[in-house]
């Protein structure tokens, strides 16, 4: 029995939340582990967004796209008919807008369901027929279809997919091989979702978060970009008072506790305390995402003081 995870493994257990591992780290040191079997290589779903995340900040720093960059920019499309005369065609939904997730959808474009039916194999195409039900920038809606919509954008921006932009600049650094990150049906890296890594390397993830972008001496993220993304950019106490109402950054969850979180379906977490100096991953395959994270701050936080 891990020592120091006692009371979150008797919790997760009594409850039958569906964990497979933890891992906690404070001051860049294990403080302990669980693994259920191993740990494995596991899809990461929402997870993927913070690091589609981190090729925007790099885009930026190399001046190859801004966030006011619209999506008109880069697509021709202009099928959608506005429900309002009020309302602009999606091709005036900037980046910024889809970081924080405030496009104008009330209805998410692209969920894992849609993206499994869908004929239209150009799903940037499908994208931008979708007419607007309201100003972007104004209200958050959850949409992975924004975050696609980020991967496509980088894409004609760079030159390259965004999972082909980040190995050298970030998986290599941190340590990770052999990348497995989904694509569409015309090779753009889903940016949702569909990345696959171990519990210990969403770990080293949040270490290269909690050091502001920082490994081995060499800044490969900006520091003033890490910061953004974490903070706060969109309201979102409509999802409630716990940790989905916390606010949202640029892919990026904010959390209770000062916290903030890369946050997958079914309990994938990247937990980010920079108070406590200390990061806290999480594999599951569990519906009650809220049961894991209260049982994260019962059992796991007062392991810090």
């Amino acid at each position: 029995m891990s020592e120091q995870l006692k009371g979150f493994i008797s919790t997760i257990t009594t409850q039958q939340l569906q964990v497979h591992s933890v891992r906690v780290l404070q001051h860049g040191q294990l403080l302990d582990e669980w693994h259920q079997s191993t740990d494995r290589r596991r899809v990461q779903h929402s997870v993927s967004k913070s690091f589609t995340s981190m090729a925007v900040g790099l885009a930026v720093q190399e001046d190859l796209i801004h966030l006011d960059a619209k999506l008109g920019d880069y697509f021709p499309y202009d099928q959608a008919q506005s429900s309002s005369s009020q309302l602009p065609s999606p091709r005036e939904i900037t980046l910024r807008d889809l970081l924080r997730m405030s496009s104008g959808h009330d209805s998410p474009p692209l969920w894992a369901d849609e993206r499994a039916s869908l004929q239209e194999k150009d799903w940037a195409k499908h994208y931008m027929s979708l007419s607007l039900d309201r100003m972007p920038g104004t209200h958050f809606t959850y949409s992975s279809g924004d975050t696609f919509m980020i991967s496509s954008m980088l894409q004609e921006a760079i030159g390259q997919t965004v999972k082909d932009y980040l190995i050298p600049r970030l998986f290599e650094p941190l340590g990770m091989q052999h990348i497995v990150w989904e694509t569409s049906p015309l090779g753009v890296t889903l940016g949702c979702a569909g990345l696959w890594l171990t519990t210990e390397e969403l770990s080293r993830f949040g270490q290269f978060l909690l050091q502001e972008g920082c490994w081995n001496n060499q800044q490969l993220v900006p520091a003033e970009w890490i910061r953004a993304a974490t903070a706060k950019q969109m309201d979102t106490q409509g999802n409630g008072s716990g940790d989905w109402g916390q606010g949202y950054g640029y892919q990026f969850w904010r959390c209770t506790h000062d916290a903030y979180r890369a946050d997958g379906a079914f309990g994938q977490f990247c937990i980010v305390l920079p108070s406590e100096n200390a990061v806290i991953s999480i594999n599951s395959e569990e519906e009650n995402m809220q049961g894991i994270l209260n049982a994260v701050w019962t059992q796991i936080l007062p392991i810090f003081n």
